[in-house]
């Protein structure tokens, strides 16, 4: 069937703020979705009111509301502008939530607006856990034994028909949020009250516990001709007991034999069409018992999940684009495939390489949480790779997690105690992976780890060769490593900086040179849906060792976009929002745009956005070879946070070219001593300061700055290891526990500006005029983290003379730094005196914010005045706001009930939302001013 001509306009609804369990996956979704429908003709609208993603931005909606996502917010647009249909399948569990609300109250009918990408029923069907578990034993797909729970009663009595241990899932959450596993009966009450109280309609499911089940994953799309195709299966290497967004995942499945896979595809493809007859994409999550191939059905999800964006860049196969074609009436067959371009849409990917995804984590910004994982997910970001085998890819996935890993061990950070990694073994966290390799290490039987693990003796076996070829590596030196057994390494993902730390003695440098001269170095083959069957189209790439290369480049002048690498706090989605549009400017400018990139949820790494896409880890040994063989004009660092800041010395010291500012210069705005002095230079007021190596030296010069002083390392991002002491003892306790977090750190002590205001700037210089982007005041006080306060955009309550000082030390720094592109200043206020607390000559996480708030595209702007192609003189900037932009943090505090919801200047907020208020008698924000006034009085 062809489009349906009648929808001429659709509404997409966003997922709004980042959280844990809802991350940047439903902005590459929605953004994926939005494009394609306007490559149709229709007219796009978005309700979203997160302003850090590139969903929200102009380049990718007709119209775009930063509107709160409630049934109110739609209804206003609905009588703003014609809306033919809603499409609610790319905005994850908020999104679907919010759709059939407004169809209870009648808003869709009321509109005339159809549901597209899903049948209402559906959701109720999926979410409603009494309602799926009925329909599963009606269709004849097996499930767990369970009992519906609306009361602490009811659920008292259905744990005592089932027995333990079993599992409490409340119904019509995200990220598992309230859900658990009961063990024994001691622990029922406190996990059944809290499953209650998750859950929306105050219900939860009680089910038998099937641990050490193996979990796989289907991602499925239906069009309305009921053709059905599985996109991509998805193994979890964790057994079931752990949240799917929690677990390590490969694709395509290992360890599943045909006949299962069959038998799961037939399910998969059953429950799809029992829970509607809707066009679109689908998630089925399954259990298989290990011993005899039993399947159980865990649940269904009938929209683009986290798992879709996964599977699309695993895959090639743009699930959330081709989804949308089908919601407007498109079969499968009348559409492109979009990776061969001869070929259509309707076809199963076949995979001839492996790809690894690994979940990141920030247990260090929540002191004192639960870091045993479960059945609520706890995660902040993934990373994923690709390779030619499953422990390739495995090797380049930990390379990416920004954890200060080279590998899968082999890089000097292994644990040394039994008892804490058998302990670590039994109860999984953050680091279990790296334990199963000490382990194996230290000699402990695979068969013992397996049995604690309840992880397949397959992926184990895996882990365990590179065991065996450490020991080999081990009885050569550099100059005699025979040539076969180098390129074994290779092909296993040694890293360079493993192999130096085996044979000991040996720079990362020298290994890299030797290997070179051996005629090993990677090549890079193509991401193309069909196992190389049709050629493709599209430079999507990944690195490996082999003799034949794919990616051949051109002579065009080329610029390279490092990313931000995963998802976390401090270095959030903002950083892949600035890339995008780095992306963007550098093909608008006539040049080769070239990204790198590990992050599976974000735009850019959709293979649309670049001119060549390398999914390759952000780490410097992969950035190096592409570098070598792209040879790029230079290498853009500014936009992609600390991740590509770090790649400015090593790119330096290689005569590589920084676009924007140089290394010289950022190091400066970092070094607090080389800063000050800058400063002291400018007649700019700072705090006293002093920089210690030690614990002793941070006590004398805390005596020198005067208490209470602010502890914190240098190059970290968002708040990392920061805290403010009052005297010596915990001056002591922070430093020693500093340097041993981040070794080989100097620690910088300020003097804290106690009950100052803290305020902020960002600018853009193209080495001669400065364009100020915005001021902002925040709420909270100096001492909260600037990305953890509500921060008004144009300041409330400064003086026009603070104003104007920060505009002039804004100007003046970003000369004497001489700053090519994006400049962000920390500023404190105190007694009407305005103090430089930091400055960061790159992109921050309020540009987006100011960019959406005034509506010009300010990092397009930027990235074009670094490329060199304009100056600030060239553009005409006219700002839209009226009234107040409020950029609000948002809190996965709800992950984590057992830790101290206390803010400080180590950054925790996973997301943030953006408010437009007209004037200052708004009730939102006399809230605000009075938490402020609160805050100052303290």
């Amino acid at each position: 069937m062809p489009k349906d001509t009648s929808i001429r306009s659709v509404l997409i609804i966003g997922s709004g703020p980042i959280i844990i369990g809802q991350a940047c996956e439903f902005d590459y979704s929605g953004s994926q979705a939005a494009l394609s429908l306007k490559e149709e003709g229709i007219e796009v609208s978005i309700i979203n009111s997160n302003p850090a993603t590139i969903m929200t931005d102009k380049v990718i909606g007709d119209h775009v509301y930063l509107w709160p996502l409630t049934v109110d917010s739609i209804e206003q647009i609905l009588i703003e502008r014609k809306i033919d249909a809603v499409l609610p399948t790319m905005g994850g569990q908020t999104a679907l939530n919010l759709c059939k609300e407004a169809e209870e109250r009648g808003v869709w009918e009321k509109y005339g607006v159809r549901v597209i990408g899903v049948d209402v029923a559906a959701i109720e069907k999926t979410e409603n856990r009494e309602a799926f578990r009925q329909l599963m034993i009606d269709i004849g797909v097996g499930v767990a034994p369970s009992k519906i729970a609306n009361s602490f009663l009811e659920g008292k009595e259905a744990a005592q028909e089932i027995g333990y241990p079993l599992v409490i899932r409340p119904s019509y959450t995200l990220g598992g949020s309230g859900g658990g596993f009961v063990h024994k009966k001691e622990e029922f009450d406190h996990a059944l009250q809290r499953g209650l109280e998750a859950s929306p309609t105050h219900e939860v499911l009680v089910e038998k516990a099937v641990i050490g089940w193996k979990e796989y994953e289907l991602e499925l799309l239906r069009d309305s001709n009921d053709n059905v195709i599985i996109i991509c299966s998805i193994e979890n290497f964790d057994p079931m007991g752990i949240h799917t967004g929690d677990s390590i995942t490969v694709a395509p499945a290992m360890t599943l034999s045909d006949r299962c896979y069959q038998d799961m595809r037939n399910q998969a493809i059953k429950m799809m069409r029992a829970i509607g007859t809707f066009a679109g994409g689908c998630n089925v999550q399954f259990s298989v018992n290990p011993d005899n191939d039993d399947i159980i059905a865990i649940e269904i999800n009938p929209r683009v999940s986290r798992s879709s964006a996964l599977a699309s860049k695993a895959t090639g196969y743009p699930i959330a684009k081709i989804a949308s074609k089908l919601a407007i009436g498109y079969n499968l067959d009348e559409i492109e495939n979009q990776i061969t371009k001869t070929t259509s849409a309707y076809f199963e990917p076949t995979l001839d390489y492996v790809i690894v995804k690994i979940p990141r984590w920030n247990f260090d910004k929540f002191k004192g949480a639960n870091m045993e994982l479960g059945l609520q997910m706890k995660s902040v970001g993934e990373v994923m790779s690709i390779g030619r085998t499953f422990i390739e890819a495995l090797q380049k996935a930990c390379q990416s997690l920004e954890i200060g890993r080279a590998g899968l061990g082999a890089d000097g950070k292994h644990n040394r105690s039994i008892e804490e990694i058998m302990h670590g073994l039994e109860h999984p966290s953050w680091n279990r992976l790296f334990l199963i390799k000490d382990a194996m290490t230290m000699g402990v039987p695979l068969e013992s780890i397996r049995k604690v693990t309840k992880i397949d003796k397959w992926f184990l076996s895996q882990i365990q060769e590179l065991v065996h070829l450490e020991v080999e590596l081990k009885r050569y030196s550099l100059n005699n490593i025979p040539k076969d057994f180098f390129f074994t390494l290779k092909q296993k993902g040694f890293s360079d900086i493993q192999i130096a730390y085996l044979l000991g003695n040996v720079t990362e440098d020298e290994v890299y040179d030797r290997r070179k001269s051996l005629g090993i170095k990677r090549v890079y083959k193509m991401v193309d849906t069909c196992a190389a069957e049709f050629a493709a189209q599209t430079p999507y790439y990944y690195s490996t060792f082999e003799e034949e290369n794919e990616s051949i480049p051109t002579d065009n002048k080329k610029i390279i976009v490092l990313g931000s690498g995963p998802n976390r706090i401090g270095q959030g989605i903002e950083f892949d929002y600035s890339c995008v549009h780095g992306l963007l400017a550098a093909k608008e400018s006539g040049f080769e745009a070239i990204m790198i990139n590990c992050n599976p949820e974000t735009v850019s790494t959709d293979f649309n956005m670049a001119d060549k896409l390398y999914f390759e880890p952000v780490f410097w040994e992969h950035v190096r070879e592409i570098i070598e063989l792209e040879k790029p004009v230079g290498v853009i660092v500014q936009l992609g946070g600390q991740t590509a800041l770090k790649m400015a010395e090593k790119l330096e010291e290689n005569g590589i070219k920084i676009i924007g500012t140089s290394y010289n210069d950022m190091d400066v705005a970092e070094d607090r001593g080389r800063f000050s002095d800058l400063l002291k230079e400018l007649e700019i007021p700072y705090p006293r300061y002093g920089v210690a190596e030690n614990a002793e030296e941070a006590i004398i010069v805390a005596q020198e700055v005067g208490y209470p002083v602010l502890v914190r390392p240098s190059y970290v991002l968002g708040g990392q290891g920061m805290s403010i002491v009052i005297n010596d003892e915990d001056l002591e306790k922070a430093v020693v526990k500093l340097l041993g977090d981040l070794p080989g750190n100097r620690v910088l002590i300020d003097h804290f500006l106690d009950r100052a205001e803290e305020t902020e700037s960002d600018s853009i210089c193209d080495g001669e005029d400065v364009h100020i982007i915005g001021l902002m005041e925040h709420i909270e006080p100096a001492g909260i983290h600037s990305g953890d306060s509500s921060a008004v955009l144009p300041p409330f309550s400064l003086s026009e003379k603070v104003m104007n000082d920060m505009e002039t030390y804004s100007k003046k720094i970003a000369r004497a730094l001489n700053v090519i592109g994006l400049l962000n200043i920390q500023f404190a206020v105190k007694d009407e005196k305005v103090y430089v607390i930091e400055a960061n000559p790159r992109a921050s996480r309020t540009v987006p914010f100011i960019a959406k708030a005034y509506d010009v595209p300010y990092i397009n702007i930027a990235a074009k005045v670094m490329l060199g192609v304009n100056k600030l003189k060239d553009f005409t900037i006219e700002r839209k706001l009226q009234g107040y932009a409020i950029k609000e943090p948002v809190f996965s505090f709800d992950k984590f009930p057992e830790v101290v919801k206390e803010l400080g200047p180590e950054m925790k907020s996973t997301g943030e939302a953006i408010r437009f208020i007209k004037d200052l008698e708004d009730p939102y924000f006399r809230k605000l001013v009075k938490d402020k006034s609160m805050y100052l009085s303290k």
